[in-house]
């Protein structure tokens, strides 16, 4: 039986490493090709619509040149791509295809890089339909990012969360017993790495404001960590570490810190997981419909684009 466990969670684990090597080669791509196209393009980019005609790269940069054309096929796969994920959640054969997590991560990857792509082939000129969709698309594409933040504030295993909830208060005091005996710095700093708003005022908060509140805290938490730092190294060692932002050497203290860091983001992430769960509600509201609403003027920009026979 634990031979077959352990299997199992090896075969995670070398799941996991895979998925994380192909989606960093993902972002690696995504990045060097806008890179690469804004460097190649920039003096074309900048130059009024009619100056454009005259420069040596209009033919191969304009939306139905030989590189804008291919950026648009591009866009369209991705396009397509995009839409796979909520088909996923409706087709039961697909949805046993690999981890809904490793899906979702690629659905970002794709909904980020697409407008960067679509405005290089558009060649950034946003008019009619084709404009109209892009904005939507780039809305849909930063509503996206906050999805996926808030399906992270979400654990996938409540009662979990809650026992961890739970026992976060005799762990805080370990951790505060084990700084206290290296002598690296005062329980006070730990307990403001920790420190969390009640319950009563997170319930009284308004959605919005709890989205807001909710990454003001995790941007927060990396600050105090980089105190914590200052506190305990010398002059030198702060500099190297970039005021305390980088890692120390200091394995003791770093590994206090990891604890501190994951028992505070756990104990906000339960702290706020009902509104959490309807902003995550309402989000899926306003994130549906802008998605349809591009596909169909997407569907349309490519309808009259193929009849007026550019390609």
């Amino acid at each position: 039986m634990n031979a077959t466990v352990s299997s199992a969670v090896i075969a995670i684990s070398n799941q996991d490493r895979s998925h994380r090597a192909r989606l960093i080669a993902g972002w690696v791509f995504a990045i060097l090709l806008v890179v690469a196209l804004a460097a190649y393009g920039y003096d074309y980019y900048t130059l009024s619509s009619a100056a454009r005609p005259f420069s040596p790269k209009h033919a191969v940069l304009r939306p139905s040149g030989t590189i804008g054309l291919k950026l648009g096929f591009l866009g369209l796969g991705m396009f397509l791509a995009i839409f796979v994920y909520p088909l996923r959640k409706k087709w039961a054969w697909l949805g046993q295809q690999g981890s809904a997590r490793h899906w979702l991560d690629f659905h970002v990857l794709l909904g980020v890089s697409a407008p960067f792509v679509i405005a290089f082939h558009s060649s950034f000129k946003f008019h009619g339909f084709a404009g109209i969709a892009f904005w939507i698309m780039l809305s849909v594409s930063l509503s996206g990012l906050i999805g996926r933040y808030l399906y992270s504030q979400i654990p996938r295993r409540v009662n979990a969360a809650e026992i961890s909830m739970a026992e976060l208060q005799e762990i805080q005091t370990q951790l505060s017993q084990q700084l206290a005996q290296q002598r690296l710095l005062p329980q006070t700093d730990l307990r403001s790495l920790l420190r969390l708003p009640s319950k009563e005022s997170v319930s009284r908060l308004p959605m919005p404001i709890a989205l807001v509140y909710m990454m003001f805290l995790d941007i927060a938490r990396v600050f105090r960590v980089a105190s914590i730092r200052r506190h305990a190294l010398p002059f030198g060692q702060k500099l190297t570490t970039l005021a305390g932002f980088l890692p120390t050497s200091n394995i003791g203290l770093e590994r206090a810190m990891l604890l501190a860091r994951e028992e505070a983001s756990l104990a906000k992430r339960v702290l706020f997981l009902s509104r959490s769960q309807q902003v995550f509600h309402l989000w899926h509201v306003v994130h549906k419909p802008f998605s349809y609403s591009f596909a169909v003027l997407a569907l349309i920009h490519i309808v009259v684009v193929m009849m007026m026979g550019y390609f």
